[in-house]
């Protein structure tokens, strides 16, 4: 799944094979924009280290939202 241009979004884990100290399944992510990675079907992630990473976008389901509700659902996690 290609991101969009336009807003933000996170990203729900749904696949964490080969990556289970990185990342949790269902689990919400914030995105940071990467024109580069989404051009290559990956995805720039925070992940459980605190830092961003690229990932197979295959691993996410990228979900289009405002800020004010990435900002509700994202409250919880350490950016």
């Amino acid at each position: 799944m290609k991101q969009q241009d336009t807003g933000s979004l996170i990203a729900i884990c749904i696949d964490n094979t080969d990556y289970e100290m990185s990342l949790e399944r269902r689990k919400v992510y914030p995105v940071l924009p990467d024109e580069a990675a989404a051009r290559s079907d990956y995805v720039r992630v925070i992940d459980e280290t605190g830092e961003d990473y690229l990932f197979p976008a295959s691993l996410f389901i990228l979900v289009p939202v405002t800020r004010d509700v990435e900002a509700a659902v994202l409250a919880g996690t350490h950016i």
